[in-house]
């Protein structure tokens, strides 16, 4: 059998491609120092999720996918951002990688300000001018995919959004993975349940990392949870917060489906 396409490495070259063509972006990112672990009173984000612990739903908007196609003209992103936080959403989450998902940097500081929900910056992170973009679009949270990253890039990243007062939420999908975190303090790592290198989803794959994750962090499951049976059965593994999306872009009442997730 032929090797899946790894839809991953992909969003990630072209990633680079466009950041090479900013020929001003090591410089804008050259002044940014790096801050220890940020605690909720310093972080919207962070307390957000402490608040509503063991139930907190990140409520996502993205104007596509490599498996979807393109949701623009189907999806009102200001509209969705305010059904979010009317029906119980903790926070929210916006993809912002223009070539795959259609989004921007523009599009969640929209959606953040329509909201009013403290905001996490979902995009494919690789050089620290990314994290000077989610902090002046609004955003208090940014997405690490170790995946992408070596250990030591992973934690110059981390601490980096920290000095800007940026919670990094450390995505994970295997040993390989939670191993790059290196046994230090963490405040929030993930587990995605999409594959992203074949985009494939399996639930289990949460409750297979779950023990092996920073015991301080708060364990935030991503991707595949479509209905409040799946959230009580990942909170009942030990999970603290429920990244959600597709299930609630497609859905006939957004609203509904939220509010039985949030419980």
């Amino acid at each position: 059998m032929s090797r899946a396409p790894d839809v991953l490495e992909r969003i990630a070259e072209r990633r680079r491609e466009r950041l090479a063509e900013l020929a001003d972006a090591q410089e804008a990112a050259s002044g940014l120092v790096p801050a220890p672990v940020l605690d909720s009173g310093r972080n919207a984000f962070l307390a957000a999720l402490k608040r509503r612990r063991g139930r907190a739903v990140i409520a996502e908007i993205k104007l596509g996918s490599p498996r979807l196609g393109s949701l623009v003209g189907k999806v009102g992103p200001l509209a969705q951002a305010r059904t979010y936080a009317r029906h119980g959403a903790a926070a929210l989450s916006v993809v912002v990688e223009p070539d795959f998902f259609h989004g921007s940097y523009d599009l969640l500081a929209r959606c953040s300000d329509a909201s009013g929900l403290p905001a996490l910056a979902k995009d494919f992170v690789l050089h620290p001018v990314q994290l000077l973009w989610a902090r002046e679009a609004g955003a208090e949270a940014v997405l690490l995919i170790a995946s992408l990253l070596t250990s030591e890039e992973l934690h110059r990243l981390a601490g980096l959004a920290r000095g800007l007062e940026l919670v990094p939420l450390v995505e994970t999908h295997d040993a390989a993975d939670v191993a790059k975190l290196g046994g230090e303090a963490w405040e929030l790592v993930g587990v995605n349940n999409r594959d992203l290198r074949t985009f494939e989803v399996d639930l289990e794959r949460s409750a297979e990392l779950l023990p092996s994750l920073p015991a301080a962090a708060l364990k935030v499951a991503e991707s595949g949870i479509s209905g409040g049976e799946d959230v009580r059965r990942l909170a009942r593994a030990g999970f603290d917060a429920f990244l959600v999306g597709e299930a609630l872009l497609l859905a006939d009442d957004p609203g509904a489906l939220l509010a039985e997730l949030a419980g």
